[in-house]
């Protein structure tokens, strides 16, 4: 369709044009999903309906704040359960899926749209942190009261994932460097920053840590939940961490503040290696979260046994931390996050990945190893289920990682696996979960969940080898 008319009719036909696409690819979902592939459809025809089911269905991500504490448009995971919620790691990596399907089929209009949306993700999280003590609240509800949202003592439970600098990271490299729009705001990111290096780092290890079991986006996982305050050093939150600091560094760079680019690259490399020092655990070729919450040597006399005496003198702890050698999905994000060494990533995916008998399952990664006490396929909301399920994301995460580090037959084989559970769930239900029996493909809970499931497109695309959009 040409549009050489003049401007106001020219704009009048965009529209119309969009509209009648828009409709199209209803329609057409429409018709896919009578098809109702059977388990054992192939997987070009899986392939197929989730483009799409999701092609016609992403708009309704699209929020529009309607009073309470949410002041900009957003993204929603979807679903009844999120219908008008803006949680931290979920609006990010939605964001890396919707951008995607912009690239696929999305017009110049489109992207507009989508930015103010997209911007507003984080900007509903900027307003109400303070340059002060960089306290950001991990989720945003409609319903919440903007007076409340910033609990009393801010330094004794969880914050905002760091996540924020690689949302806005993302979009400003989406937008070919242009960061102007951040200028005013650079100064809550780097308080934000400051909050988790000088109240949330244990200074032994220099790994970050949990302060509680809040929200900490693989609600349950064992090596955190329901573990002591302030003990758990995730290997989950030490690998966001670290692309959290090399995003910093790339928006000050943007920015051209130069030096403090630089400063966070440093921070950067620090954690890194303190990550492969004390989450490495050579016997199982897997990366671990470790336990931080150990007893101080005092060297002070007490009395015991009737008399003076100090306790093991003779040879205090020389070690900082126990690893945790529970086997957690959240390892392999070492790949995902560029801090395993090549030899370090061959041994986790011949070690573990590959494991029938723990991770691998016939639809995707488990997110804890079958060989766990703990291992679970119950269907639970507060919290989700991470001891067991697949879920979308981490399917998505390990093949990020997988195809960085070239392991391309594993890749497709977990792009393949992921691609079939959606076009099946689809051809039953009509509509996608949050998560999944690795085994039989069974979706345990929440029908119509959106969110990051979409990020199986950035796997379609790759496996067709057409260009993918990946986060920063």
């Amino acid at each position: 369709m040409s549009f050489d008319a003049p401007d106001e009719q020219n704009e009048r036909m965009k529209r119309i044009y969009h509209i009648y696409m828009y409709r199209l690819a209803a329609a057409a979902a429409v018709v896919l999903l009578s098809f109702r592939p059977a388990a054992g459809a192939s997987l070009k025809d899986c392939r197929r309906l989730l483009k799409q089911h999701i092609y016609a269905d992403y708009r309704q991500m699209f929020k529009q704040p309607e009073g309470g504490a949410l002041v900009y448009p957003y993204i929603t995971p979807g679903s009844r359960s999120y219908a008008a919620v803006l949680w931290d790691w979920d609006s990010w990596l939605s964001d890396v899926a919707l951008r995607q399907i912009l690239t696929d089929i999305g017009t110049e209009d489109d992207r507009r749209e989508a930015l103010i949306y997209e911007q507003g993700c984080v900007l509903n999280y900027l307003i109400y942190t303070s340059t002060d003590d960089g306290y950001m609240p991990m989720v945003v509800d409609a319903e919440s009261d903007p007076m409340k949202i910033k609990p009393r003592d801010i330094y004794s439970t969880n914050m905002h994932k760091p996540v924020i600098a690689q949302h806005t990271a993302f979009l400003v490299q989406q937008s070919g460097g242009e960061a102007a729009w951040l200028q005013p705001y650079f100064d809550r990111l780097q308080a934000f920053i400051r909050n988790y290096h000088d109240h949330r780092r244990h200074a032994d290890t220099g790994l970050y840590y949990w302060q509680d079991d809040l929200a900490i986006g693989v609600d349950n996982d064992p090596s955190t939940f329901f573990r002591p305050k302030g003990s758990s050093a995730s290997i989950f939150l030490n690998c966001l961490m670290y692309k959290e600091l090399r995003a910093m560094g790339y928006l000050a760079e943007r920015l051209s503040l130069n030096d403090e680019a630089r400063r966070y690259d440093r921070m950067a490399d620090t954690l890194r290696q303190a990550v492969r020092q004390y989450c490495w655990d050579e016997k199982d070729g897997m990366y671990y979260s470790v336990d931080i919450n150990l007893t101080e040597y005092t060297g002070k006399p007490d009395i015991i046994f009737g008399k003076p005496f100090v306790l093991h003198e003779g040879a205090p702890r020389h070690y900082p931390c126990i690893i945790q050698r529970i086997g957690c999905w959240s390892g392999f994000l070492a790949m995902w996050a560029g801090i395993a060494t090549r030899e370090q990533a061959r041994r986790m995916v011949r070690e573990n990945l590959l494991d029938e008998r723990t991770f691998n399952g016939r639809f995707g990664v488990r997110t804890l190893a079958k060989t766990e006490q703990m291992y679970n396929l119950r269907g639970t909301h507060n919290p989700s289920n991470w001891q067991g399920p697949v879920w979308g994301v981490s399917n998505y995460m390990v093949f990020r990682g997988l195809v960085d580090y070239g392991f391309r037959r594993e890749a497709r084989q977990l792009a393949e696996k992921t691609i079939r559970l959606f076009g099946e769930d689809l051809g039953r239900e009509g509509a996608l979960h949050e998560y999944y029996d690795p085994d039989s493909g069974a979706p345990i809970i929440n029908k119509g969940f959106q969110n990051w499931n979409y990020l199986a497109l950035n796997m379609v695309a790759w496996m067709e080898k057409r260009p993918v959009v990946k986060e920063y």
